[in-house]
């Protein structure tokens, strides 16, 4: 059996550029909306790539559920990325590889997280607005830095969205996240680390788990053997994860 086609449009959602990929038919309404987020220094379109992988591990997945991929709206051509996308700029000296200190850094609210955030809600409330879903039809995720924009954006959100992916991110805002998922409980969530990732440590990402279970958000952790990255594993459980979100 051939695999479904897929048709991809870029378009502006909100204040982000975005590509929207799908295999619906013609002027069919979607019953679920993925939002899925690149990491930090990748280019806007670095994870569209995943929606033809993720239908061809799930068929269902084809003719029900849209994927929106936006671009970060930060450029990091002066750090020699001449495509590279950031949501938020990270401190120099981590970017210099003089300190990997995330314990510390995830207590803090980044600079530019803020700005971050409300782009991402605009994608989102674009996204709602067009398809006519409500927010329990969305599902929020990203790689790495896209992944913590996501997470912010899903515990402030006015409704629960139907599921969280965090693909390789980590902890931060600590405290505002801790109060923030008290009001996420049951919150479906798919999170998956790289026990080697030497980028985002393995610990950090124990640690974001912990504090979302502990707020009553069902978590579903999925460690792998590997760097900073997403695996070939972890692309199947998040196909069925997205099935589950799906119902039906």
């Amino acid at each position: 059996m051939s695999p479904p086609k897929l048709r991809r449009v870029a378009t502006r959602l909100g204040e982000l550029d975005c590509q929207v990929v799908d295999g619906l038919s013609e002027g069919a309404t979607p019953e679920l909306v993925v939002v899925l987020c690149h990491g930090f220094g990748a280019p806007a379109t670095d994870l569209v790539m995943l929606a033809p992988e993720l239908v061809g591990l799930e068929a269902s997945l084809a003719g029900r559920v849209r994927f929106v991929f936006p671009g970060a709206p930060l450029s990091l051509a002066q750090w020699g990325m001449a495509s590279g996308r950031a949501w938020f700029h990270l401190p120099e000296s981590i970017m210099r590889g003089q300190q990997r200190d995330w314990d510390t850094y995830g207590k803090s609210v980044p600079e530019g997280l803020p700005a971050a955030r409300r782009a991402v809600t605009s994608v989102v409330d674009a996204v709602s607005t067009a398809t006519k879903l409500p927010y329990n039809r969305i599902v929020l995720g990203g790689f790495s830095q896209g992944g913590m924009v996501t997470t912010d954006v899903a515990l402030r959100l006015e409704e629960c969205p139907a599921g969280l992916c965090i693909l390789s991110g980590t902890l931060l805002a600590e405290a505002e996240w801790t109060q923030k998922a008290k009001a996420r409980q049951g919150l479906p969530v798919f999170q998956a680390h790289g026990r080697h990732d030497d980028v985002l440590p393995f610990a950090a990402a124990e640690r974001l788990r912990d504090t979302l279970v502990k707020a009553g958000l069902s978590v579903d952790f999925f460690p792998f053997d590997g760097p900073h990255t997403i695996d070939g594993g972890e692309l199947t459980r998040l196909a069925a994860f997205l099935k589950a979100r799906l119902g039906g």
